[in-house]
């Protein structure tokens, strides 16, 4: 990745109402990610139908978007990104929540299905390729920990995390960054030991 443009894009849904929802856990990330990257000079600008910050990182040109086309359209505004700098889907990294992942678990792979990730289903279809790199943050699913077995998923992904699961996900957030500093550097080996370390 050291040659050309990176995208790292968080998928969620925009919106006061979601903002904290698990469902959300990808925008968040890439706040994260900027503040680290950025230097904290993360200023969001509204383009390409999406929240967008660019910055230079030990030379590769970063290029960080929050979609707001909603998480089912979120390839959209992915792709319009791709489209314009020319990225390559192998140097795209999108995070994402993972129902099947303990929350505040991370895991890097490349490829792969959806896993029944709407907004990974949708950059695949509008990209036209799954060999992009996807950052899963784990955010649980009914019937572990205190949440009762019958609530429905489709609820459950837009509510929010417990104070001890998001005290847990955002004591991450800097090996996160040090995993993505390694990825951009193009040493995945370092990169998958820091990130999917992190159970």
């Amino acid at each position: 990745m050291n040659s050309q443009d990176v995208l790292i894009v968080g998928l969620g849904n925009p919106g006061a109402e979601y903002a904290d929802t698990r469902h959300n856990i990808g925008f968040h990330v890439v706040d994260a990610l900027v503040e680290q990257l950025g230097d904290g000079a993360g200023a969001f600008k509204e383009k390409w139908n999406g929240l967008y910050f660019s910055t230079t990182y030990s030379g590769v040109k970063v290029h960080f978007l929050k979609p707001l086309t909603f998480m089912n359209r979120s390839g959209q505004s992915v792709s319009q990104v791709c489209t314009f700098y020319k990225i390559v889907p192998e140097n795209i990294i999108a995070i994402h929540d993972d129902l099947d992942m303990a929350p505040g678990r991370v895991k890097l792979v490349k490829g792969g299905g959806a896993g029944g990730h709407n907004g990974i289903k949708s950059i695949v279809s509008l990209v036209g390729s799954n060999d992009f790199y996807r950052l899963k943050i784990g955010i649980g699913r009914p019937g572990q920990g205190e949440v009762h077995r019958d609530f429905p998923v489709e609820k459950y992904v837009l509510s929010s995390f417990s104070a001890e699961e998001l005290e847990l996900i955002s004591s991450r957030y800097r090996q996160i960054g040090e995993g993505v500093k390694y990825l951009l550097a193009d040493d995945i080996a370092r990169s998958k030991g820091v990130l999917n370390s992190l159970k």
